[in-house]
């Protein structure tokens, strides 16, 4: 069964092809994510890799964990499902205080 990996302390000019192409030297990449900030487009410096099968996963996360890619030390291991974020505020003015209310 394919495990989803993070890939901490990427290079910020790495693309997904190059991040797919590093870590497919441990087995078959299903995907690769390098995650950019919404607003610049600008990478944030890591991502995530799913390899088809648990072997894969864990020879990954031997090979590139703690190793250098770019000039950068990167932190591999296996992805944590994603926490509950609470809610975004809604509308522009928000409770921020201070100011006049029309």
């Amino acid at each position: 069964m394919a495990k989803k990996l993070f890939v901490g302390g990427l290079p910020y000019t790495t693309t997904q092809d190059e991040l797919q192409n590093t870590f497919a030297q441990a087995g078959t990449v299903v995907s690769a994510t390098i995650i950019t900030d919404r607003i610049s487009g600008r990478s944030k410096g890591f991502g995530f890799v799913e390899m088809s099968t648990d072997e894969e996963t864990n020879k990954a996360i031997e090979m590139w964990n703690g190793k250098e890619l770019g000039g950068r030390t990167l932190t591999v291991n296996e992805a944590r499902p994603m926490e509950p974020r609470a809610p975004g505020r809604e509308g522009g003015r928000g409770n921020f205080g201070g100011g006049q209310r029309w």
